[in-house]
């Protein structure tokens, strides 16, 4: 009997076009805020230019993976190019944290010689960033947990936004008060707003690359729950991973009563075992590999088994 699985993301053709408008979206804002930069002298909108930028090309990366994880898996990539959301994420958490890293730089060293800025028409290219970010955020919203990619996109999105409102909150203390130093203050701020996120999302997209246990998955858990299905005296070389997002996996070998194999009870035994990580824990895990083995395998394993 076959076992076809279904390995293409749940909601995949709507991820990809709400990617294309937020993209669409992105690229008309980071126009608009490169014309404003160079009009203005301002480090803030330029910092947000730049993020903007980042943006462009990660949602760019993103729509990518977003189409290759649609196609089917072959014999050569078995689980088809689902992988493809986590290097696209992987590539956008890198972009942002080099942008971060040179916008607090630079604002450092404007707050010792601020240049001018042009507050009027930096508070309009601020407003203009901030309503294209807006309608980008609700186009990502509905589908934001539904991937690393979605995730990722979303992120930058809101924290251009953010920035966006930075911009504007520095136009009008430089309007109001003169002190130039309020857009190297918003570039900090914006800086800020970029790292911490980059950050984390690169630490979860390593993760994953590294093959580490999905979050919320305890493998001591797993490892009592089988050993709780009756029959079963030992359970070894138990590995889990996250190909991608919604996508956990786990393998085992799994010794049994020796009688299990003379009597044909060993297929009822794996029917448990795939049923105990698929409803026992927080993550449901439907692609279980289960090796049923008798106690006298043990002796022929491999000493790299553990």
């Amino acid at each position: 009997m076959g076992h076809d699985h279904d390995h293409a993301p749940a909601g995949g053709r709507e991820q990809r076009a709400r990617l294309a408008i937020a993209f669409a979206i992105t690229c008309a804002i980071l126009l608009a805020q490169a014309v404003g930069a160079a009009v203005t002298g301002s480090l803030a909108l330029l910092a947000d230019a730049a993020h903007m930028l980042t943006d462009a090309a990660g949602l760019a990366l993103a729509l990518f993976a977003a189409t290759l994880t649609l196609r089917p898996p072959s014999p050569r990539r078995t689980w088809g190019y689902r992988r493809a959301e986590v290097l696209a994420a992987l590539a956008q958490s890198a972009l942002l944290l080099a942008v971060g890293v040179y916008v607090l730089v630079e604002a450092v060293r404007r707050l010792f010689a601020p240049p001018e800025i042009a507050s009027g028409q930096l508070v309009v290219f601020g407003v203009i960033g901030l309503v294209g970010n807006l309608a980008a955020l609700l186009v990502l919203a509905g589908q934001r947990t539904s991937s690393l990619n979605l995730r990722a996109a979303f992120l930058e999105v809101l924290n251009d936004a953010l920035g966006s409102v930075a911009v504007i909150v520095a136009a009008v203390v430089i309007a109001t008060t003169g002190w130039y130093q309020a857009d190297a203050v918003a570039a900090v701020l914006i800086g800020v707003l970029i790292l911490p996120r980059a950050a984390r999302l690169l630490r979860e997209t390593t993760a994953v690359l590294l093959e580490s246990t999905p979050p919320g998955l305890d493998l001591d858990a797993v490892r009592t729950h089988l050993l709780g299905v009756e029959h079963v005296r030992d359970v070894h070389d138990l590995h889990a991973s996250l190909i991608a997002t919604g996508l956990p996996v786990i393998s085992a070998h799994v010794i049994v009563d020796d009688g299990c194999f003379r009597d044909g009870h060993a297929p009822r035994i794996l029917d448990q075992l795939q049923a105990c990580v698929s409803r026992h824990f927080d993550v449901s895990v439907e692609h279980s590999t289960f090796q049923i083995e008798p106690a006298s395998h043990r002796d022929h394993e491999l000493p790299t088994h553990a």
